[in-house]
């Protein structure tokens, strides 16, 4: 158990440093290191102990993290799961129990097991809950039967968060349940879905008389939405706010770069525009910073909602705005290849790329549209819209 003397950052850095002299990073495989980190307790030092945590504030976790960067250390590639990362840990240290815990977290942290999501269908995209995918119980089974769209990573996952219909007779909110289901099932089909860039990012993914064990469902019988919500505030603020930008970085930088090197593209409109995103962007930056300081208190909240809608406005702005700026080679496009990537590349790609996806930002990880019910119910405390829906049995709701 680590005291409160023991939970300074000092305090930690020895820490650090005491499981370095015994695990040379040169030297020690890159999963027998993290493995060891994990152990150590040095993952997310905010989980409890055993679950790659000392129980000590999430402050602290740049604190570890530095000392291992400076070391050299490998990551745990946090770029290829952050579904995992992001989303699936903290549900399942909200609502997993302690077997799952154990036998789910140490892999994923580790990205021995990566993750991914199916929530979204055909019928039920911004309305999740309205989704129809069927899990029936069988013993000490489900069989579920169902589709799912937009899946990122589906086609790498070894696992996946999923939401069912269990309860047809009860309103849509109610008849929900969560699983963890095994991508490599008999029954699951994972098909690319080809997008505006040429890349197949996402996928739809097929379940038919896919039989999941009853000890991989995540919280009770029928508590899917309070579990998914859970799950979709942490990808709200995982996309909006995850990590620490510096000043004129993420999506502004390349901007920022094109109209310092190349002035004879400037006008007196462009450089309006400029200034404006700029200081959008330096905005969203600092809200962002606060909220990753609220988040080191306690559990993420409507706000998230708020930062991914700003970061979904401004990538579109901002890409927009390289193509107005570089004239004629902004028609260019890179590379038009069908390929299957670990994730968006935004800093390694031209500006014809980053334009056309952005255009995703407000669809994954809810709709702007949604996120502005969200923010106006919650944050601003205004009526919410009527539901006519809301009493009624999912099974006589019209499809």
């Amino acid at each position: 158990m680590v005291t409160a003397a023991e939970a300074t950052p000092e305090a930690i850095r020895d820490r650090v440093r005491a499981f370095l002299a015994g695990h040379d990073p040169a030297e020690t495989p890159k999963q027998e290191f993290n493995n060891a980190r994990f152990d150590a307790g040095l993952a997310w030092v905010h989980y409890p102990e055993g679950l790659g945590g000392l129980g000590v504030s999430r402050t602290l976790q740049g604190v570890v993290d530095a000392e291992f960067t400076a070391a050299g250390a490998p990551s745990n590639d946090p770029e290829r799961n952050g579904i995992g990362l992001g989303m699936a840990a903290p549900t399942i240290l909200a609502y997993g129990n302690d077997e799952q815990q154990r036998r789910w977290l140490r892999k994923l942290w580790t990205a021995e097991e990566i993750w991914c999501q199916l929530f979204s269908e055909p019928g039920a995209g911004s309305d999740l809950a309205a989704l129809a995918t069927r899990a029936v119980r069988d013993g000490d089974e489900w069989v579920v039967n169902g589709q799912k769209v937009w899946t990122s990573q589906a086609h790498q996952a070894r696992r996946a968060l999923l939401v069912t219909r269990t309860d047809p007779d009860v309103p849509k909110h109610q008849g929900l349940t969560y699983f963890s289901v095994d991508m490599t099932a008999p029954g699951v089909e994972v098909r690319p879905l080809r997008q505006a860039t040429g890349e197949a990012e996402f996928n739809e993914v097929f379940l038919t008389d896919v039989r999941i064990p009853d000890t991989d469902r995540i919280g009770g019988v029928g508590e899917g939405w309070k579990v998914a919500n859970a799950t979709l505030m942490s990808e709200r603020v995982s996309i909006g706010a995850s990590r620490a930008a510096p000043r004129e970085g993420g999506m502004i930088a390349s901007a920022v770069r094109t109209w310092r090197s190349r002035p004879e593209l400037r006008t007196p409109g462009l450089h309006e525009r400029m200034l404006r995103l700029w200081t959008d962007a330096e905005v969203a930056r600092l809200a962002s910073e606060r909220l990753r300081q609220q988040l080191a208190a306690g559990q993420p909240g409507p706000e998230g909602s708020a930062a991914k809608l700003v970061f979904a406005r401004l990538n579109q702005e901002i890409s927009g705005f390289e193509v107005e700026l570089a004239g004629a080679d902004g028609l260019r496009y890179d590379d038009w290849s069908m390929r299957r990537p670990d994730r968006a590349d935004f800093y390694g790609r031209g500006p014809g790329y980053r334009y056309l996806r952005a255009k995703g930002n407000s669809i994954e990880g809810g709709t702007s549209e949604i996120l502005r019910n969200i923010v106006a119910e919650r944050v601003l405390g205004l009526p919410s819209e009527p539901r006519v829906d809301k009493n009624v049995p999912w099974k006589d709701l019209p499809r």
